[in-house]
C-alpha cells in the first residue's frame, strides 16, 4: 500500500483479518504502530499493548512494540488483558496511547489491531486514515524507545473494576464463560473479589480454542452449566472481554437489550443516569424502546457500531449506551465497552434489589423480529417505490411495530428487518417488502 492509496485497512473496530495472511502480518503491525506513533505521539511517550490469547498474539504484539520503539515511544507489554484494561491504562494516565491485539469474537486463526488515543478513546475515521496513509514512511531515526514487560499488569484494572462495587455480592452464584480469551485472566477473579460464588468455564486461556463453541456467540454450554450448578445466572464474554451476554437461572438467554435496560435502571435508581437517557443502535428491539418509555427514560438511536454509540454519548453527555450484541459502555467508569464491568453492574443490581435476573430482564418484552436478506443493488433501500412501500407498512403497524432497511456495506444486498406484535405479521410484512426491494 502506498501513502496515497485508497483507505482499505481499518474497519469499524480497527484492522482485522487472518493472522499471517495477505493483510495482517508482523510487517503491517510494525508499520502501523510506527505510523500511529508518529501521528499521535512523540519520543518519550508511553504505549500500553495488550492482547488476547490467540497464538499469533505474541508475534503481532512484539512487532507493534518494535514499530512504536522505532519512532521513539516507550512500550509497556501488558500481556493477556481485556481490551478495556488497555483503554483504562490510557484513561488513567498510566499510558499515553494503547494498542490491543485481538479479533474479539472471531475464530482463533484471525487477529486484529485496534488503537486507543488520548483519554482512552478509539480513534476517529479521519485519524485512522492519516495513520494508514503513513504506512510506507521509512523507519529512520536514532531516538529509540524502551520496551518492557509490565509486572502485575492486570491489577490496576482489577482495582478499578472493584472500586465500582458498592456492596459485596454475597449469596450470588454465577457461572462465567471466559471464551478461552482475555476474560480468563480477569473475570473470575473480579467476580470472586466482589463477593460472588464463581464457577469459571472455558477459562484455561487456550487461545487455539478461543470462541470455539463458547463465549458470547455460543451460549449453549453456559446455559447447561448454569442449570448443572444451580447458579443464579451465567455471564458470557467474548475473546477480548469487551462484551457480556447473560443466562438467567432457568437457562434463558438475556441479550444486550435486556442487559442495557437492567444497567440503565440501576443507574437511574442511584441517580447516576445522565439526562434519564439511554443510547442504543437502530438494531435494538422496539420492545426495548417501549420498556424504557414505560420507565420514563428517553432513547437516543444511532447507527450500528459501538463507535457511533460512544459518539452520541459524548455529544449528549449521556452515561450508558450499548448494542444488542452485549457491547455496553458505562461512561462513568469506562471509555469503551467493558464486559466485566457490565457483569458487575448486573450482579450489583441483583444483590441490591433481591430480584432474579429473569425478573430484572423481564422489563423488556421483545417483539418478534424477522430479518430477510434481499439480493439487490444497495440503492434499492432508498428507491422511491421502496420508500413508499415502507411508509405504507409502517402506517399499518402504527406504534406497535417498525421497519428497518439496511443496505450492506460490502455486497449487493439489502437487509429488510421487521418487528411486529406477532411473528406471523412480521414475516408477512417482511416478505411483502422483500418483494418490492427485489423489484
Amino acid at each position: 500500500m502506498t501513502a496515497g492509496s485508497a483507505r482499505r485497512l481499518f474497519g469499524t473496530d480497527g484492522v482485522r483479518g487472518l493472522a499471517g495472511g495477505d493483510v495482517l502480518t508482523a510487517d503491517l503491525a510494525l508499520r502501523l504502530a510506527a505510523s500511529a506513533g508518529r501521528e499521535l505521539g512523540r519520543p518519550g511517550m508511553r504505549v500500553a499493548i495488550g492482547r488476547d490469547t490467540r497464538p499469533s498474539g505474541p508475534m503481532l504484539a512484539a512487532a507493534a512494540a518494535a514499530g512504536f520503539a522505532a519512532v521513539g515511544l516507550d512500550v509497556d507489554l501488558l500481556g493477556v488483558v481485556p481490551t478495556p484494561a488497555v483503554a483504562h491504562a490510557v484513561a488513567s494516565g498510566a499510558a499515553d496511547l494503547g494498542l490491543v491485539v485481538s479479533a474479539s469474537h472471531n475464530p482463533a486463526p484471525d487477529n486484529g489491531l485496534k488503537l486507543f488515543g488520548a483519554g482512552g478513546y478509539k480513534l476517529s475515521d479521519a485519524v485512522e486514515a492519516t495513520i494508514e496513509a503513513g504506512l510506507d514512511t521509512p523507519l529512520q531515526g536514532t531516538e529509540i524507545g524502551h520496551v518492557r514487560v509490565a509486572e502485575q499488569a492486570a491489577e490496576p484494572y482489577l482495582a478499578h473494576l472493584l472500586a465500582t462495587v458498592r456492596a459485596p455480592l454475597t449469596g450470588l452464584k454465577v457461572v462465567v464463560d471466559c471464551a478461552q480469551g482475555a476474560a480468563s485472566t480477569i473475570a473470575p477473579e473480579a467476580y470472586r473479589r466482589a463477593g460472588a460464588d464463581v464457577v469459571a468455564i472455558f477459562a484455561d486461556g487456550d487461545g487455539s480454542r478461543i470462541n470455539d463453541g463458547c463465549g458470547a456467540t455460543h451460549l449453549e454450554a453456559l446455559q447447561a452449566a448454569v442449570l448443572a450448578h444451580g447458579a443464579d445466572l451465567g455471564l458470557a464474554h467474548d475473546g477480548d472481554a469487551d462484551r457480556c451476554l447473560a443466562v438467567d437461572a432457568t437457562g434463558a438467554v438475556v441479550d444486550g437489550d435486556q442487559l442495557l435496560a437492567v444497567c440503565a435502571l440501576a443507574l437511574k435508581a442511584t441517580g447516576a443516569l445522565a439526562h434519564d437517557t439511554v443510547v442504543a443502535t437502530v438494531m435494538s428491539n422496539l420492545g426495548f424502546a417501549q420498556a424504557m418509555q414505560r420507565e420514563g427514560l428517553a432513547v437516543v438511536s444511532t447507527a450500528v457500531g459501538d463507535r457511533y454509540v460512544l459518539e452520541a454519548m459524548l455529544a449528549g453527555g449521556f452515561s450508558v449506551g450499548g448494542e444488542q450484541s452485549g457491547h455496553l459502555v458505562l461512561l462513568d467508569h469506562a471509555t469503551t465497552g467493558d464486559g466485566v464491568l457490565t457483569g458487575l453492574t448486573v450482579l450489583q443490581r441483583m444483590a441490591g434489589t433481591g430480584a432474579t435476573l429473569a425478573e430484572l430482564a423481564g422489563v423488556v418484552v421483545a417483539l418478534p423480529q424477522v430479518l430477510v436478506n434481499v439480493q439487490a443493488d444497495r440503492s434499492r433501500a432508498t428507491a422511491p417505490d421502496v420508500v413508499e412501500a415502507v411508509a405504507k407498512e409502517e402506517a399499518e403497524l402504527g406504534g406497535d411495530g417498525r421497519v428497518l432497511l439496511r443496505p450492506s456495506g460490502t455486497e449487493a444486498l439489502v437487509r429488510v428487518m421487521v418487528e411486529a406484535p406477532t411473528d406471523e405479521q412480521a414475516r408477512a410484512v417482511a416478505q411483502r417488502l422483500a418483494g418490492v426491494v427485489a423489484g
